[in-house]
């Protein structure tokens, strides 16, 4: 089933009248910036939304909405939505979004920053210290196709660790 997908003023009418608006992204990614009022629901832990006239579902661009939609019309027992270019359409179209700068980066943007520049790192010792070192560029690809095929990261499982990462709670 493919869900229509709304302008963020047609979704803010709508759920001014009652409407659930849904944040599929994960939730350092909630954390960080998100539209009032919007209820955390990752993909991985997608539920039923009952007790609501309609649901509207979105991300940062509408890019994992779009690709999910069949999955999220499964989880919605009323009318559903998709915002339109997502969190990044709704504060293009100047609605307000809360920010919180404070919050850590996103665990998978950490993830590439870290991984790229240990790829770098390794390319560039390799060609002025020793090509011995292109083995660290190699063991982060490795690391990279072994998360994608296998949906575990020991890089994000890691930076999770990490005191920045930590609940300041």
């Amino acid at each position: 089933m493919t869900l229509k997908a709304i302008s963020p003023q047609e979704a803010q009418q709508l759920i001014a009248r009652g409407a659930t608006l849904v944040d599929i992204r994960s939730e350092d990614e909630h954390a960080r910036a998100h539209i009032a009022g919007s209820r955390n629901m990752p993909l991985s832990r997608l539920e039923t939304v009952q007790g609501s006239p309609a649901v509207i579902w979105h991300c940062k661009s509408g890019m994992r909405t779009g690709a999910n939609a069949a999955a999220l019309a499964d989880t919605s027992a009323c009318e559903a939505y998709l915002l339109d270019g997502g969190l990044d359409g709704w504060r293009a179209a100047g609605l307000p979004v809360i920010e919180d700068a404070r919050a850590p980066m996103e665990i998978m943007r950490q993830v590439q920053i870290a991984a790229g520049t240990l790829v770098l790192a390794g390319v560039v010792l390799a060609m002025l210290v020793s090509p011995g070192f292109l083995a660290l560029s190699a063991f982060v690809g490795g690391g990279l196709v072994f998360a994608g095929a296998t949906g575990w990261c020991g890089m994000a499982r890691l930076l999770t660790l990490m005191p920045w990462n930590r609940s300041r709670g």
